[in-house]
């Protein structure tokens, strides 16, 4: 009895000393619900919520386990050169909720690199999350949405240029689960997040689902490659306007969702088509997106180049886009069809190298009187865009090479000249190039990037 008096007395003794803490320079008792600032050591684990706290994750290797949340206010500083690998069996997730920020600055000769938890060699698409980034700026959503993935948290707001930190020279492999059918974490999501946010030199490799799916907001986005991806590279909805350019995908034609088909973009309004403003608009200038170019069971599923449905509007110009089975540009409602092809135009397809091996281009579900595949070539064409009758035609350099790609323009490519920067274009946050699609004659994916994934027995 007496050693548990004393053990009490001295617990008391502590509480009333933290209690009674001083600020040093105010002389003021230290606020219990202050933000705190902690740096991990190397090898640490980041799991749970995070709240009031600016979280420093030095170069290093670290683990991510579980859904981890940043709420409103907290702040995830990540330097280059750090590795964050999810636990095995509790399936990362990063969720960087409204108002918090996340600042990775990588570089390109020291990238931040999220990915499995699992040894090289085992390593499958879908061992673990991804990240989720929301903001504050405008939806087509009456109410705030829940994004996807079974999170819990809601998105989207009135501040345009909502600033949710930084994204740079950043790879994030084998990502992608499915909490319940149509509600995944992807490679990397984005709902509502704001112009304010800079995402620059992301790569996603072998990505579960989408590899870049952006719900509303208005962020811009630069220099990102979708590699292996098993559903959409690009997916936007729920009136998504920011712009993005110079954009990569490139397709294995060996993984692929089974359950869904996989396109290079795929685009809508909202769900069912409705009308809901801000339209679904994205601006992409200078992409290159590269099909499997393989027709073969195994590669059933990829679809298009690019598949705009459901009263999305949208620009797409300045690009090259090569080796698609299914089909080129396919427009799939009314809404969509007159907004490129109608009599005033608020969607483009322009200065474009476009190929696909069967039906370059497609509608489908599409009423408007003289709509058919033939008027929408036509439109396009007299706007600059060339169809080619092969792939090779568009000669870049070694495009197909799924370890080692080569997507600059070989000497006499079309892609070499063409594009045009007017319109739309004319935005101070394109940069002007005289060539079309993601590169000229500088490959700006050396040194971040990796293409090196061989499957092994087990996986990669």
């Amino acid at each position: 009895m007496k050693s548990l008096k004393f053990k009490t007395l001295i617990l008391a003794l502590v509480v009333f000393s933290v209690s009674c803490k001083k600020n040093s320079e105010t002389n003021q008792p230290v606020d219990p619900n202050a933000k705190q600032t902690l740096t991990l050591q190397n090898g640490a684990v980041i799991s749970g919520v995070y709240k009031n706290t600016i979280l420093n994750v030095p170069e290093g290797s670290f683990v991510l386990k579980g859904y981890v949340y940043f709420e409103d206010g907290s702040e995830l500083n990540i330097a280059a050169g750090a590795t964050i690998k999810s636990d095995v069996s509790d399936k990362g997730a990063l969720i960087i909720e409204r108002g918090a920020k996340i600042n990775a600055m990588g570089t390109a000769a020291k990238p931040i690199v999220f990915t499995s938890g699992k040894a090289v060699g085992q390593r499958l698409p879908g061992d673990w999350g991804g990240i989720i980034i929301l903001g504050k700026a405008p939806t087509n959503r009456t109410t705030e949405p829940t994004i996807e993935g079974g999170v819990g948290k809601n998105f989207g707001g009135t501040v345009s240029n909502d600033n949710s930190g930084t994204l740079k020279y950043v790879r994030i492999e084998f990502a992608g689960i499915a909490a319940q059918p149509n509600s995944e974490i992807n490679g990397l999501t984005l709902g509502g997040v704001g112009s304010g946010t800079t995402i620059e030199y992301v790569q996603t490799v072998y990505a579960n689902d989408d590899a870049f799916e952006i719900f509303g907001g208005t962020v811009n986005a630069k220099y990102l490659v979708a590699y292996a991806t098993a559903d959409d590279d690009f997916d936007f909805d729920f009136g998504y306007t920011g712009r993005i350019q110079f954009g990569v995908a490139l397709r294995d034609p060996s993984f692929i969702d089974a359950g869904d088909a996989g396109n290079g973009v795929e685009c809508d309004n909202d769900a069912t088509g409705t009308n809901a403003t801000p339209l679904t608009r994205p601006v992409l200038s200078n992409f290159t997106l590269i099909g499997p170019n393989v027709d073969n069971t195994a590669s059933k599923n990829h679809n298009f180049a690019n598949r705009f449905r459901r009263a999305t509007n949208f620009v797409l110009n300045n690009s090259v886009l090569i080796g698609w089975m299914k089909g080129g540009l396919s427009l799939e409602s009314d809404g969509t069809y007159s907004s490129l092809v109608g009599a005033s135009p608020t969607s483009q397809f322009r200065n474009n190298l476009l190929h696909a091996n069967t039906a370059s281009y497609r509608i489908g579900s599409v009423t408007v009187t003289g709509a058919s595949a033939t008027a929408l070539q036509t439109a396009v064409e007299s706007n600059a865009t060339v169809t080619l009758t092969a792939a090779a035609d568009a000669k870049l350099t070694d495009p197909f090479n799924l370890t080692n790609p080569n997507l600059l323009p070989a000497t006499g490519s079309p892609a070499l000249t063409g594009a045009a920067f007017a319109g739309d274009m004319t935005n101070a946050f394109f940069t002007s190039t005289t060539y079309c699609g993601a590169f000229g004659t500088t490959n700006w994916m050396s040194g971040w990037t990796s293409f090196n994934f061989p499957r092994g027995a087990n996986g990669y």
